[in-house]
């Protein structure tokens, strides 16, 4: 599977553990290490509906204008917006992290 990160201050979060994009370095070290465990819980899935299954995910498809991407918890406050995309046989091929976002803001 592969997984690409739409902006680099995501990639960065989750090998550094930290950015200086103005649009993330707010959050907190606690946040930015529930972050990383999501993006690890992602990466270990082969297929989509394996997110069902943790509970503390939530996973949902969206609507309206994210219409087309997934969303899984961080923590109760923040979303993990992703995109994927699956082979034939339903395995997944690749992740696009696309944003950390907060929640009903």
């Amino acid at each position: 599977m592969i997984i690409e990160f739409k902006d680099y201050a995501l990639e960065e979060l989750y090998l550094f553990g930290s950015t200086k994009n103005h649009k993330y370095y707010k959050l907190t070290k606690e946040i930015i290490k529930q972050y990383i465990k999501t993006v690890n819980y992602i990466k270990a899935v082969t297929q989509i509906e394996d997110l069902f299954f943790i509970k503390s995910l939530h996973y949902e498809k969206k609507g309206g204008d994210l219409k087309g991407n997934e969303a899984v918890w961080i923590n109760r406050q923040y979303r993990l917006i992703f995109k994927s995309s699956s082979s034939d046989k339903g395995h997944i091929v690749e992740i696009q992290i696309i944003e950390i976002s907060k929640h009903y803001e």
